[in-house]
Formats: structure tokens, sequence, C-alpha cells
């Protein structure tokens, strides 16, 4: 019982003080307001839930932590990204300070390095669906390509983007060394967000 009490007083005193902040964060990344207060709820309890959480003391990075990585799974599962969505999940840096705008600017030049290296036909759709916004009727009309061809072109892009922001965020995970253990490519890797590995 004293540990549970001592549990709540933790969550009531690192962790909720900070729901503010990650909703804000949140709410530029996901504008469904039913989705936006359906995450923070997932994020809260997710972090309530860890068992490790005597070591958690910086209760904002670790919410920012957790609801970054529920926002790539959630994009993995779709299989549908943008381009604003990869450069937005930097918001979900633990501190908006110098250090984590340098780390926004480097996942940016990552993000951009990633689109150029696309095939010349790929990377012409991907941007202007992704960050013009043109419609495929009128990227097809724009590169006199079929709407199908411009779907396949689309479908291509995003899975090479998210195959290689998936690597970086892996090679992420396993340079943070904490977290919970999850299946990657049929192996075990160490991610933020869950069960922390016993010390």
């Amino acid at each position: 019982m004293q540990r549970v009490r001592a549990k709540l007083e933790w969550f009531k005193t690192v962790i909720l003080p900070h729901e503010a902040a990650l909703r804000g964060r949140l709410r530029r990344i996901l504008p469904s307001g039913h989705e936006l207060e359906d995450m923070v709820a997932e994020v809260l309890t997710r972090a309530y839930a860890t068992e490790n959480w005597e070591n958690v003391t910086t209760g904002r990075a670790y919410l920012f932590t957790i609801a970054r990585n529920l926002v790539i799974d959630a994009a993995r599962r779709n299989k549908v990204v943008s381009f604003e969505t990869i450069a937005d999940l930097e918001l979900l840096q633990a501190e908006n300070n110098v250090e984590a705008q340098l780390q926004a600017r480097e996942a940016l030049r990552q993000v951009q390095t990633i689109v150029d290296s696309l095939p010349v036909q790929c990377r012409r759709v991907f941007i202007l669906r992704r960050v013009h916004e043109k419609s495929m009727l009128e990227i097809a009309d724009d590169m006199s390509l079929s709407v199908s061809t411009v779907e396949k072109h689309l479908a291509k892009a995003i899975a090479i983007v998210m195959r290689a922001w998936a690597e970086r965020e892996e090679t992420d995970f396993e340079r943070a060394g904490v977290g919970t253990t999850v299946k990657l490519r049929g192996r075990e890797r160490d991610r933020s967000g869950g069960r922390a590995p016993a010390r």
C-alpha cells in the first residue's frame, strides 16, 4: 500500500504537471480533438503503468518520448505519413532549448536527404502531394501520367521515406538504451515509453 501511495504521489508531482504541455505539443500533430484526447490519455496511462517509475525524474521528457513513439507507431501502422508530420515529430523533443532546436534542424536535414535520395519521379510526386498538397489528378496532369501511376510513385516514395525514418528511429532507440523491449524487424530492441529493463 505504501508503494502504491508513493507511485500516486510521483504521478501527481512528476507527470501530471506536464499534461498541458503535452496536449499543446500534440495538438499541432493531431488536429482531431477526439484523437488528441485519446492520445493524451494513452500517454498518461503508459506513463503510470511503467514499473520502473522511481527512475523517472523528468516527467516532461518522459511524456514526450512516449507520445513521440505512439505517433511513429501510428504512422507505421497506417502506412501514411506527410512531410509535415515527419518534421513535426521533432516538436515532441523533450525540451524547447538550444539543444532540442539543433536536433530538430538536424532531423529536418535528414528528412531532406531522404527525400533527395528518392527516384526522380517518386520525389516529384511526393513533393507535389505532401508539400504543395496537389491532388492526385493535378499531379497526373502536370506530369503527363495516369492517376494510377502517380499513386504507385507516391506509395513507393512513402515506403522509402518511412523505412529510412524507421531506421533513424531505431538507431536513436539503441543509443538511448532505455525503455521497453519490443520487436522491430524480428529483433529485440529497447524503446522508451513502457517497461524499463531491470537494473
